[in-house]
C-alpha cells in the first residue's frame, strides 16, 4: 500500500514537468492532431508549479511549490522548493530523488506498476500517440484554444491504483493536471508561468 501511494505520488509530481501536453485517439478531431504537432515541436519547458494532494490518511491537504523542467524526449525534473527542498529527476528510465545530501536511485523496471503511468506522461509531453494508447483510453475534448485530455488506464493493475488523469491546457501550455486515485485520494497540480532563462 505504501509503495503504491509513493509510486502514484511521484508520478503526479512528474506529470507536470512542463507547460505542454496532449494525446490522441484514433477518432480524434483535427484539432487534436494539430495539438500533437505543437507538443512534438516543443523541446524544452521550465515553469513554476503549485500542488495540492488530498489523502484520506491526513487531516489536511499537503501543499508544495517549486519548478518543473522538461527536455525532449524523456527528461523530467521537479524541483520542490517549499515546504522542503527536494529534487526529482527522471531520465532514461531511471529516477533520482535528492533530499539534502542524500540521493535515492530507482530503476523503473523494478517498479512495473509505475511504468505505464510514467510512459503516459512522457508520451503526452512528446505528443507520442502510440505510446499513450498502449496504456490508456484517451479522450480529447475542446479546441486548440482550450482543451481537456482524459486518460483512463486500460491495465487492470494500474486501474486499481489510478482512476484517471485529467489534463487541461491552452495550445501547447498545460494549465492543470488532476490525478484521481481509485481509493479516493487525489492531487491537483497547477502550472504557473515560464521561468525566464
Amino acid at each position: 500500500m505504501r509503495l503504491r501511494r509513493r509510486g502514484v505520488g511521484v508520478m503526479s509530481t512528474l506529470a507536470l514537468a512542463v507547460a505542454c501536453a496532449a494525446a490522441a485517439q484514433s477518432t480524434a478531431p483535427p484539432a487534436f492532431d494539430e495539438l500533437l504537432q505543437l507538443l512534438a515541436s516543443r523541446r524544452h519547458g521550465h515553469v513554476t508549479f503549485t500542488e495540492v494532494q488530498q489523502l484520506a490518511m491526513l487531516d489536511r491537504p499537503l501543499q508544495s511549490s517549486g519548478e518543473l523542467l522538461y527536455d525532449a524526449p524523456d527528461r523530467l525534473e521537479k524541483r520542490t522548493l517549499k515546504p522542503k527542498a527536494q529534487t526529482l529527476v527522471l531520465e532514461h528510465g531511471v529516477m533520482r530523488v535528492r533530499r539534502g545530501h542524500r540521493t535515492h536511485v530507482m530503476e523503473l523496471r523494478d517498479y512495473p506498476q509505475a511504468v505505464p503511468f510514467i510512459e503516459s506522461i512522457r508520451a503526452t509531453l512528446a505528443g507520442d500517440r502510440a505510446a499513450l494508447e498502449r496504456f490508456f483510453r484517451v479522450q480529447f475534448d475542446g479546441t486548440l484554444a482550450h482543451w481537456t485530455l482524459l486518460l483512463v488506464p486500460v491495465d487492470a493493475t494500474l486501474a486499481g491504483a489510478v482512476k484517471d488523469v485529467r489534463i487541461e491546457g491552452e495550445r501547447d501550455v498545460i494549465r492543470t493536471v488532476q490525478i484521481r486515485q481509485s481509493d479516493g485520494d487525489r492531487s491537483l497540480l497547477s502550472i504557473g508561468p515560464e521561468v525566464p532563462p
